[in-house]
């Protein structure tokens, strides 16, 4: 999936050929980068578990343009090559305009065919096998995408070439991205809105492909006490949490350093495991959400996102289904960091399904202590941050928290 610098011009203009995001592997491409006719850029080497999205944008809205030249696209499709020089003046723009049902570049090369789809019939004959061209633009005709999507994505599995569809806005652009959980190699973005430029860019950073480790650091327990009843709240998850996983909490009054609550999904003697529950904290209580931000336990609603994190930092998007709040005894915990300047604390149930997430090593290989067996001097996952925030967003101002 890579490009010669004779098919696309300079190196300087590949590096701005289009925007990449990291999203897991569907295809067994080489590390090398083949002189092919493809129009998919050659990237420095990235890790085996990655590889890249591509966003074409295909529109006659001028406004559009920047707005998508200023999230980092560069790449646009033109109805004619006319339009496609005169704006190129404009932009420090890839151009690429199309011809009946073929994608030609600034040389006049072809780089890609268009593909329209219309019947379960016409769906079948785009095959790997069938392809001229590295890279295929699919073009759906009416309201059904979804299953052709997961249909195409399983034809394609280990196709060399970049497969992308046409999508009218970023809503059908996810659908494309996330079918069959690994998605199509990109999507065009057919629109004359700037917000679909900006929703989707949105949602790339929401998953912060390219930032998937956060730094955890250990903590020591120097107190756990049991105090009176309070509402706490259950989040229960549209996904599957493996032993390790949980999310991060931290009590209201200290918003610096938040601890790695794990999920319900150990076997107990006494109750089912529940792998998709966090039985996270009391209402007031803060929880990590996309986009660098915290939210209240008792703001969060079905539907709304949450970050997962594992015991060594990696982390994902989470929807939320349900949220349960209920009257319970609760256990107040404080923890030190290594450093003994700073002391985090967090209210939890009082009860065995309750955990929290221990370091990898140093811990017998445990992942997580229930609260209920918690003792001073034990070791637990903390993730510091800034001290302040102003609705979940973290700021710099002096604060005095108790």
């Amino acid at each position: 999936m890579a490009v010669s610098s004779s098919s696309l011009g300079s190196a300087k203009a590949l590096a701005c050929f289009h925007a990449s995001y990291l999203a897991p592997r569907r295809t067994a491409s080489s590390s090398t980068c083949p002189r092919l006719p493809s129009i998919k850029m050659c990237a420095s080497p990235a890790p085996p578990a990655e590889s890249r999205k591509t966003v074409w944008v295909w529109t006659e809205n001028r406004q559009v343009m920047t707005a998508a030249v200023e999230r980092g696209w560069s790449t646009f499709l033109f109805g004619s090559k006319d339009l496609a020089n005169d704006w190129s003046s404009t932009a420090r723009i890839l151009p690429l305009y199309i011809d009946g049902l073929e994608i030609f570049d600034e040389g006049n090369k072809k780089v890609a065919a268009i593909s329209k789809i219309s019947s379960p019939s016409e769906l079948q004959l785009i095959q790997p096998d069938n392809v001229e061209v590295q890279n295929t633009v699919i073009h759906f005709q009416g309201d059904w995408q979804v299953i052709p999507a997961e249909n195409i994505v399983a034809a394609f599995q280990g196709f060399a070439g970049t497969v992308l569809a046409v999508s009218k806005n970023s809503t059908e652009a996810q659908v494309f991205l996330e079918a069959l959980e690994q998605g199509l190699d990109g999507v065009v973005l057919k629109v004359e809105n700037m917000d679909d430029i900006i929703k989707l860019k949105d949602y790339f950073d929401r998953r912060n492909e390219t930032k998937s480790q956060l730094q955890l650091t250990k903590a020591t327990v120097s107190k756990v006490e049991v105090v009176g009843m309070g509402d706490r709240v259950c989040v229960d998850l549209c996904s599957i949490m493996q032993p390790g996983e949980g999310l991060l909490v931290c009590v209201g009054s200290y918003a610096r350093g938040m601890f790695l609550v794990h999920s319900e999904c150990l076997e107990t003697n006494y109750i089912a495991s529940r792998p998709f529950r966090v039985n996270a904290g009391p209402v007031h209580a803060y929880v990590t959400v996309p986009g660098d931000k915290t939210s209240y336990l008792s703001e969060l609603r079905s539907g709304r996102e949450v970050i997962v994190v594992d015991q060594n930092g990696l982390w994902r998007t989470a929807i939320v289904g349900r949220v349960k709040i209920e009257s319970r005894p609760l256990i107040l915990v404080e923890a030190k960091e290594s450093s003994g300047h700073d002391t985090y604390s967090i209210f939890l149930q009082n009860a065995e399904t309750v955990a929290l997430i221990t370091p990898d090593r140093g811990s017998g290989g445990r992942k997580a202590i229930p609260v209920t067996s918690l003792k001073v001097g034990d070791e637990v996952l903390v993730r510091k941050q800034g001290g302040a925030r102003h609705t979940g967003i973290e700021i710099q101002e002096f604060i005095v928290e108790k």
